[in-house]
């Protein structure tokens, strides 16, 4: 479990493809703390560390299909920045919300802008009928995670087979994540509050009794 506070960026050094899965190799400043097995957020997807060489303070995660297909890091490359952050802790405070690292869809960002301080972006992804009922939507000053931000929702909306969401950025945020890379047409990771989704679902069971 995660709370979408990152803690830092990690870079891309390898990539290795092996069957349907990929191997990602990356550097952090935290990496020579982690310790094999050990679950951390990429861009808001929880990765099992596989591998360790703490002397170069790289480490390595593998990302199975299923993973890839509802998220944007098959699209990472050499070079590339990541969000990290690693699990919450128990005994600390929930600075964010409740994330679970389980990446539901992605979404494409449509607008990115200063606004005299401060960043606005404005994000598109799909809104099937079956998503909708599965929680897959966002509400007015609720929460969502976006590259494994914890983010506060402003302006959603949903028009025809499409959602839309909106959120601000303080400057620190946008320095210290990968928000500074993002700019009209980039992909990013959507998870949706998983409260939100327990709501729906229910919903959905409730009207086939």
């Amino acid at each position: 479990m995660f709370s979408g506070i990152v803690e830092s960026m990690a870079k891309v050094v390898r990539v290795e493809h092996d069957r349907t899965n990929i191997h990602f190799t990356f550097t952090c400043p935290f990496a020579d703390e982690l310790h094999l097995d050990q679950s951390v957020a990429h861009n808001g997807v929880c990765l099992t560390v596989v591998h360790l060489d703490q002397t170069k303070k790289e480490y390595t995660v593998t990302v199975m299909e299923e993973s890839l297909r509802r998220s944007n890091l098959g699209l990472l490359k050499e070079g590339d920045m990541v969000n990290v952050e690693r699990s919450m802790r128990t005994d600390g405070r929930l600075d964010g919300h409740i994330v679970q690292g389980h990446v539901d869809q992605t979404a494409r960002c449509i607008e990115a802008r200063e606004t005299d301080g401060s960043w606005y972006y404005r994000f598109e992804y799909e809104a099937s009928k079956e998503m909708l009922e599965r929680g897959y939507f966002c509400v007015d000053k609720g929460s969502v995670c976006i590259n494994g931000v914890s983010l506060t929702v402003c302006e959603p909306d949903i028009k025809g087979d499409k959602g839309y969401v909106s959120v601000c950025i303080i400057p620190y945020t946008h320095e210290m994540t990968n928000f500074k890379f993002i700019k009209e047409g980039t992909i990013v990771n959507l998870e949706f509050d998983i409260l939100g989704k327990y709501i729906a679902n229910y919903a959905k069971y409730l009207k086939q009794i």
